[in-house]
């Protein structure tokens, strides 16, 4: 059995800070001011739901709130120089000892419930358990003696399991006392009905070119000035997604699908293959996986060239062209959003049932030149 220590974060990008070490938040100004009027208002809500598309910044909002939290003593009464001055952000200095506490992972008032080990203890588990949530019993327990506040981060609420769901609701439906549950969530339909209602929203959106060129700074992936958009286009405005197309030259793997979907329907097959290739063959699955995601974003925006009647932003030089030549009018889009449906169900299917990487590609690019 492996020590848990040594299994990786699950909350964790490759090739970022984890949003623990994050200090600044980037784009998200509306929902840390939706908090801290709650907070000033001295009304603040149990349990809060962050919601919004991956990678956007949701745990760092979580992580940020959690120190606040933390760090801030509560206000009691006007005291001996009338009432203390409402805080006007989140911020706290990265040499505060709960900052410093927090860091190192060794902050009493703090627990985050995510994934842990599986029953061999070798790897991660897939989703988070009833195992997990129940350690939350005993942190309350422990934790009350002092009579501060606890904060609880789950990232994500999406990852867990029936029983855990339902564990976690007994809990926001009688809170501990001075309790905070802060539950990140990349697709809140999917939640219980109940665990959303008991819950209030923390809506964040996607980034802009200015913010993503600064949230990438600081987590010092040093892309290119030109691909700055180019990247934030791509990403569909998620600085995680953002760094993952980075570490795996996502912006070059679109330009190269755009070369051989612009082949059409005259199928460039060296380019084709070429491709296929460089998605086959041990540790290459990640490749893969963003290859088929980057040919569906790519014909989902042929489809809306064809349905609007223009194409969007050029994610690379070339690219209107090639849009408004596939998909010259609405009829044509319709039958691109057919297409790349199918070839998404049968590129499901070959992965489902272990397809051979290149045949996979393959198969989706002869796929789409039968319907160009």
């Amino acid at each position: 059995m492996a020590d848990p220590a040594d299994l990786p974060e699950p909350d964790a990008v490759e090739g970022a800070p984890h949003p623990r070490a994050t200090v600044n938040l980037f784009g998200q100004a509306q929902a840390e001011q939706d908090f801290l009027t709650a907070f000033n208002s001295q009304r603040l809500h149990h349990a809060w739901l962050l919601s919004g598309p991956r990678g956007v910044g949701k745990a760092t909002l979580a992580w940020r709130i959690a120190r606040f939290l933390l760090a801030t003593p509560p206000q009691e009464g006007d005291g001996l120089f009338g009432a203390p001055t409402p805080p006007a952000s989140l911020d706290i200095p990265p040499d505060h000892p709960v900052a410093r506490r927090v860091l190192a992972r060794s902050e009493p008032g703090l627990f985050l419930l995510r994934r842990g080990a599986n029953d061999k203890g070798d790897k991660l588990s897939d989703l988070i358990r009833v195992d997990e949530v129940r350690k939350l019993f005993n942190f309350f327990a422990l934790s009350s003696a002092d009579g501060g506040r606890r904060v609880v981060i789950v990232d994500s609420a999406d990852e867990m399991n029936t029983q855990a769901a339902n564990a976690l609701l007994k809990m926001l439906e009688e809170p501990p006392a001075r309790a905070t549950l802060l539950l990140i969530s990349h697709q809140p339909a999917r939640l219980l009905p109940t665990i959303r209602s008991r819950c209030r929203t923390l809506r964040l959106g996607p980034l802009d070119e200015d913010d993503m060129r600064a949230a990438l700074d600081q987590a010092q992936v040093q892309i290119p000035d030109g691909d700055t958009a180019a990247m934030t286009m791509l990403s569909e405005g998620s600085v995680g997604t953002a760094v993952r197309l980075f570490n795996q030259d996502g912006l070059g793997l679109y330009r190269q699908i755009l070369s051989v979907l612009g082949s059409l329907p005259q199928l460039d097959r060296p380019g084709m293959l070429t491709l296929a290739e460089s998605c086959a063959g041990k540790g290459r699955e990640d490749r893969l996986a963003l290859a088929l995601t980057l040919t569906d974003r790519l014909v989902s925006r042929l489809a809306r060239t064809g349905v609007t009647g223009h194409p969007p932003p050029e994610i690379v030089p070339g690219e209107a062209e090639i849009l408004l030549r596939l998909a010259p009018d609405a009829a044509h889009g319709r039958a691109w959003a057919e297409a790349i449906q199918k070839a998404g169900d049968r590129a499901r299917h070959a992965r489902a049932v272990n397809v051979d990487p290149a045949m996979l590609i393959t198969d989706m690019f002869l796929h789409l030149q039968h319907a160009a």
